[in-house]
Parts: C-alpha cells; structure tokens; sequence
C-alpha cells in the first residue's frame, strides 16, 4: 500500500464521478495517481454502476489511501458531484472524468497557474482528442475552437457561444464553487451551467497553453447521449444567463440572424424578458419581411436602429461555420465593441 495518504493540508481534491466505466476507470485512476504533483485526494464517486466499477475502485484505495470511495445509489452525474464535493477537503477541485487520461503534469500546472494568478477562479488547459480514428472532422473543429479559448478574455468573450473548457480539464477554486451553489439541476448541461453562472457572477477563467488532458471520444460520452446536451437545452442555458447578466438593464436587443439560431434563441430570450426590438440579415429575402413578430433589417439599418436606444446590445446569432468572423468584422467596422456593445451566440 502506498504510504501518501490525503491530510487536513491536502492542496487539490481530484473529483471523478463514474458510472458504468470498468472499461476505462484503471487508465483515469492511474494517470491520477502517477502525478508529479503528490499532495492530492482523489474522491471516486460510483454513481450506482452496474458493471465492475465499485469492484476496480476499491481495489485502487486498498493499494494507495488517497483513494477514497464514494457510492451512491444510480442518481445522475449531479448528485454525484455534489456527493463528492462535500467529500472534497481542499481548496481546490480538479475535476476528471472516468474515461479521460491526465498529463502527468497536469495537477502542478494547474496549481502554479492558480497560485501565479489569484484573479483566476477556474483554470482548464488544452485538450486532445483520442483515440485519432474515433475523432470526426465536426468533433476536431470543435476541439480548435476550444484550444483557441486560451485567455481569459478570449473565454469571457465567447461563452455565449458554446462552453469555453472542457469540464474534466478543469481545476476550480472551492470557495468559487460553493459560492455559486455547486452544481445544480436546470435541463441543461450541468458544466455550461456552472460557467455561466460563474461568469455572471464575475468570475474569471483561464487556461494553462499546454494539453494536459487527452478526451476519449466515443459513441456512449454523456454529451451524446444525455438529452440535457441537446442544441436547444444549449441555447436554454445561454438565455438564461444572457437575460441574467448582459442583458438585464438592456433597453433594447437586436439579433443578428434571422435564420434558424436566431429564430430558436430569440424564442428563449423573449421568455426570460429580454426587450427584443429587431432582426438584422443580410439575405434579401428576408430583408423587409417580420420574424417572431419583429422587423427583418439590413445591415446597412442597423447603425440607426442603435442611435435610438440607449446602451443596445447586438446578439451574432449566425451558426454556420465562418459567419461569426464576417459578422464581428461588420460590428466592428460600425464602431461597436464586443462584449459592451455585441456578442457573439452562436
């Protein structure tokens, strides 16, 4: 049995919920446990498997006791988080996954990242994809688009497009994490969830520019087969916290997009109290015509549209791949600033 063993001093809880992960739990656990960072806990959390998840993990706490096991009856991945972050005893929690491998450096960047950065409440990092012949070209232009998020004001900017850090890459500051109330049960992703409403609430993330995470792609991942990942619980979840945070004293919203996104999402928006006055395109045939009962406008309308309201946000709703670019090079060219003046949604 190793001799480590967690303490009242422990630097980092490594929480890890599982259900169902005998096939991939050894290679999670260990590329925990072979850390060049040692001053950790790692709570596993069985969310009620079925298979021999519980058998593997308490095999891994008899030979090393900073393995501590958590089971629960089959409840969601949740209540399993928040079991185990009551368990949790440090300041700060790297989160993993039950099918995911750690960098062996991943635990010692992180924590030099918080310490060099006390502004910071939550760290990620880069991320690979494995393995290579299970990862789809949709699937890798996500990934770069998530590796581009590298900067604190780089995430700040675009998460309202999609979530900005791969959950089991994270390391969060406790007190962050229970100022916000752990994680919590809306419909929709419970990791996009606790972002935004860390965001709302002023805190800023970051990311260490190296991979110190590999991410197993496969057809049985819980964003493939959970219904609180669909498209629609996504832009659920943005409108929500846009009409919390952004939008909130907001005179007046205009949607750039008059196609299907901005259609869906204005539907959202207007139900959280959002003060819609407009769509903008650039498709003639759209123009002129009414969407959701607002006016359709041109690009070219748009500057006087904004002259008549006091601090107008405009919302890029565009989803097809490239218009994001185009439409802040517009904004940007009328002299709008992103995140004060615009923001980018889709």
């Amino acid at each position: 049995m190793s001799s480590k063993a967690a303490n009242d001093n422990t630097a980092v809880s490594v929480l890890m919920p599982c259900y169902n992960a005998q096939s991939t739990i050894d290679e999670a656990v260990l590329s925990i446990l072979e850390q060049t960072f040692s001053n950790f806990e790692l709570i596993t959390v069985d969310d009620g498997s079925t298979d021999r998840t519980a058998d593997r993990l308490r095999d891994w706490a008899s030979s090393d006791r900073r393995v501590r096991v958590l089971t629960f009856p089959h409840a969601g991945i949740i209540e399993a988080l928040n079991g185990g972050l009551v368990a949790c005893k440090s300041g700060l929690i790297a989160r993993m996954d039950a099918d995911d491998r750690a960098h062996p450096d991943r635990l010692t960047k992180q924590v030099r990242f918080l310490t060099e950065h006390p502004e910071i409440s939550v760290v990620g990092s880069y991320i690979e994809a494995f393995p290579g012949d299970k990862v789809g070209e949709g699937f890798k232009h996500y990934l770069a688009w998530l590796n581009s998020l590298d900067t604190p004001e780089r995430i700040a900017r675009d998460i309202f497009v999609e979530s900005p850090l791969a959950h089991s890459s994270t390391m969060i500051r406790a007190d962050w994490l229970r100022r916000v109330g752990g994680y919590q049960e809306h419909g929709w992703p419970e990791d996009y969830d606790l972002w935004l409403r860390m965001h709302v609430a002023g805190a800023r993330m970051g990311k260490v520019q190296e991979v110190l995470l590999e991410w197993r792609e496969h057809p049985d991942r819980l964003t493939r087969t959970d219904g609180r990942y669909s498209v629609e619980n996504f832009l659920r979840a943005k409108a929500h916290y846009l009409c919390l945070g952004p939008l909130a004293d907001r005179e007046a919203v205009i949607i750039w997009g008059a196609g299907q996104m901005g259609r869906r999402i204005s539907k959202h928006l207007e139900r959280g109290g959002a003060s819609l006055v407009a769509f903008v395109d650039i498709d003639p045939k759209k123009i002129g015509g009414v969407k959701r009962g607002l006016p359709i406008l041109s690009a070219e309308q748009l500057p006087e549209l904004l002259k008549q309201y006091r601090e107008p946000m405009v919302l890029a709703a565009v989803g097809s791949r490239g218009a994001r670019e185009l439409i802040r090079q517009r904004l940007d060219e009328m002299g709008l600033i992103e995140t004060q003046d615009y923001l980018a949604v889709a």
